[in-house]
């Protein structure tokens, strides 16, 4: 093989590992366990972690809230908790605990949260989260497009337009009639690497 084309090949490798995501499979036995049924409606929640000084959305992610559980779909996300295991960038056992560990790993003096809830019937909340567990693991700034991926194959939802911004999907899922909205501030300083597992 001739040095030229070895090179490309090795060159090829490597942009391919960087953008392949460890794969995070977390054991039967531990998805079960964290199993969490929340009492309120039935809904899907779009979070947009906004940059406070530029105004920009850096990451989108989905709460999930069917009969059957709630759980997280975090796209390309960092956040992990030893309570929430994870299949595909989907968080098991997301209870009101893991909802606030989220929420303020995010929420600092840096950037706040934008929550947007939309109830939904029963049977399209349990379709979204199948589809969810069907997505990933998603690749590294294809958070939104991931998202709204999922909401197009769901009926009523095909017109979200796809692309890469957060604030894009925000604002096209905020003129859903019945979207109710709530922003998180935080004074936390940010940290390297921001945990909050507490």
């Amino acid at each position: 093989m001739p040095l030229l084309t070895r090179l490309v090949a090795l060159v090829a490798l490597a942009l391919l590992a960087a953008c392949t995501k460890p794969v995070v499979w977390a054991p039967e036995a531990d998805v079960i366990a964290a199993r969490y049924q929340h009492d309120g409606p039935t809904e899907i929640v779009v979070f947009n972690v906004i940059n406070n000084e530029t105004g920009r959305g850096e990451h989108s992610a989905m709460m999930i809230n069917a009969p059957s559980q709630r759980v997280l779909f975090d796209p390309a996300g960092t956040w992990t908790h030893p309570d929430a295991p994870e299949r595909h960038d989907v968080h098991y056992g997301f209870d009101e605990r893991q909802l606030y560990r989220y929420t303020y790993y995010h929420a600092r003096r840096t950037h706040h949260v934008l929550i947007q809830h939309l109830q939904v019937p029963p049977e399209t909340a349990e379709y979204i989260l199948r589809l969810a567990e069907q997505e990933g693991p998603v690749p590294d700034a294809y958070c939104a497009k991931s998202i709204v991926h999922i909401l197009n194959q769901v009926p009523g939802y095909e017109w979200i337009r796809s692309g890469f911004q957060p604030n894009r999907l925000s604002e096209q899922f905020g003129t859903i009639a019945g979207v109710v909205e709530e922003r998180i501030y935080s004074d936390a300083e940010p940290t390297e690497r921001q945990q909050y597992t507490e």
